[in-house]
């Protein structure tokens, strides 16, 4: 989904209102980042993601299908597809823990790069939550800005309850209020357009 947005899109929204995005950031949302670079770097210095969190919280990261050990070395491209998570459950879990004693188990298929070849530019990536990294991590993405396409803002919107309209306090669309926000519902967006979705979250 390489397309200039069609439309910028805002919500606020109260703090409660979070778990709704959780489906959408666990199939993955396209973000922009400043690509050719470490790991480590996209998470610290342009997410804000401090290395003592990544350390003890991230403990499983796959870039591109394959699971990372070293967010030191792992290069991130243009389209790279990015999950993170915390502590999985079981061996399996155990097995793909970075750095963990059973990560010797895996290392056939664990990611191996430089940065040859590495284009330095502004890209998306796709992005993916998991388990207890969706509330702690969940609401920093949506107010940065995610992409979508018309069908997957179309799906979301179609699945919310009058509760989380309820719970929205203002929606812009390209600066301009929706009043009500649920009017949103109606809002028709071209079927090959994107939009670039930020969310704000606030106590009651």
């Amino acid at each position: 989904m390489n397309k200039t947005p069609a439309a910028r899109l805002h919500l606020s929204l109260q703090a409660d209102q979070l778990g709704a995005f959780f489906p959408l950031l666990q199939k993955g949302v396209e973000v922009e980042a400043h690509v050719g670079c470490t790991l480590d770097t996209l998470l610290s210095q342009q997410w804000g993601i401090a290395p003592e969190y990544a350390a003890e919280r991230i403990t499983t990261i796959f870039l591109d299908s394959r699971p990372v050990d070293s967010l030191a070395t792992a290069v991130i491209r243009a389209d790279s597809v990015l999950a993170l998570s915390g502590a999985m459950p079981g061996l399996v879990g155990a097995t793909m823990r970075r750095g963990g004693y059973y990560a010797a188990m895996r290392e056939g298929i664990s990611y191996r790069d430089t940065a040859a070849n590495a284009s330095d530019r502004i890209a998306p990536v796709r992005v993916k939550l998991f388990n207890l990294l969706l509330p702690e991590l969940g609401a920093g993405f949506l107010q940065r800005g995610i992409t979508l396409s018309a069908s997957e803002l179309a799906l979301f919107i179609s699945g919310r309850s009058d509760s989380f309209w309820q719970g929205c306090r203002s929606a812009l669309l390209d600066d301009i209020p929706l009043v009500p926000p649920s009017s949103l519902r109606t809002k028709p967006f071209p079927t090959d357009s994107t939009i670039r979705l930020s969310v704000t979250f606030s106590s009651p």
